[in-house]
């Protein structure tokens, strides 16, 4: 009985496998390559919930595409620059940055806002280089628009 539970676990595991692999094929066929960005602007709520749910919808968006088939920026300005000063102590969203990092997801900071707020990238925010810095976030989004990105805001 044992060794039939055990190979009927293996039969089971090996139809959900392929049944994923054509899943991803089906998905990858349907959605082709896409050049997508993602804007943050507001507070991350009670436990970062919402930068978290933002971050996951991103890997999520990903997951159905594939990595390879995708070009994805995330514009952060005004309050959503939150998300990247709460990830110097959350270690639940420094993981989900360099996650998404290491899948090639760009993520764009908005100079008006480290000024206007007096924000320090390299003391004050998680994972920003200088090359991470854009003008001015509302005018980064207008300007991948127009580069024919896809605009979601989570």
């Amino acid at each position: 009985m044992k060794h039939l539970t055990s190979l009927l676990m293996v039969c089971a595991m090996a139809v959900l496998s392929v049944f994923a692999t054509t899943q991803d094929a089906e998905a990858q066929e349907r959605y082709g390559k896409q050049k997508v960005v993602y804007h943050i602007n507001y507070n991350g709520g009670e436990d970062d919930r919402a930068y978290r749910g933002a971050l996951r919808n991103m890997q999520n968006h990903i997951n159905a595409v594939g990595a390879e088939n995708m070009e994805i920026k995330l514009v952060l300005h005004g309050n959503g620059l939150g998300l990247l000063s709460a990830a110097k102590s959350n270690e639940k969203l420094q993981g989900q940055v360099l996650e998404l990092k290491g899948q090639n997801v760009a993520i764009h900071v908005c100079n008006n806002t480290l000024k206007g707020r007096n924000i320090s990238y390299e003391n004050d925010l998680f994972d920003v280089f200088e090359e991470d810095i854009v003008p001015s976030g509302v005018a980064e989004l207008s300007h991948l628009q127009m580069q024919g990105y896809t605009y979601i805001k989570p």
